[in-house]
């Protein structure tokens, strides 16, 4: 049960390689991808997990191989959430950045082609923002989740409307 010939070491880095080859595969399957998930998409999760966990602890079955592989884990995810916290470089490669679907009514299709979105699931996804025509919309965004955020022309603020500039005044004692 506690087996400790296999060393924790060697555990460690084959668990942050297998974090950073599937972190990176998540990556680049892209933002729709991640943010809706498929029975399919559920299943392939399943079983990577199962390929991968040989490739973690080796020939290690041991409860402490188990607890140093999940620990590692953990720790990784903790600092690469911190580093994506605070370095906005890292935040756009690790996470990416919103890509605008819809502007001004005209669908992009260079954007849709770019992230694999079809026509078919941006108007779904209108539907579900309760946008009957895509000339209705001023903005629709896939948001790095995943998501498509949707702005209609109404939402937006006119651009007659003053902006109101708050100016903040020091006292002084005198």
């Amino acid at each position: 049960m506690w087996n400790f010939s296999e060393t924790m070491l060697e555990i460690v880095l084959r668990t942050a390689i297998v974090y950073a080859v599937i972190l990176i595969g998540i990556r680049l399957a892209g933002k729709r991808e991640v943010g809706q998930m498929t029975p399919f998409d559920l299943a392939l999760l399943l079983l990577i997990s199962n390929a991968v966990q040989n490739a973690m602890t080796g020939p290690d079955t041991s409860v402490t191989g188990g607890i140093v592989a999940a620990g590692t884990l953990l720790i990784i995810n903790a600092a690469v959430t911190q580093l994506v916290w605070k370095n906005q470089k890292a935040r756009k490669v690790i996470e990416g950045s919103p890509t605008i679907l819809i502007r001004h009514g005209k669908m992009l299709e260079k954007n849709l082609e770019k992230e694999r979105v079809t026509a078919e699931s941006l108007i779904q996804a209108l539907r579900e923002h309760g946008i009957a025509a895509i000339s209705d919309v001023s903005i629709a965004v896939l948001e790095i989740d995943g998501s498509i955020s949707c702005l209609k022309n109404d939402e937006l603020p006119s651009a007659d409307r003053p902006h109101r500039h708050m100016r903040f005044l020091s006292k002084r004692n005198s």
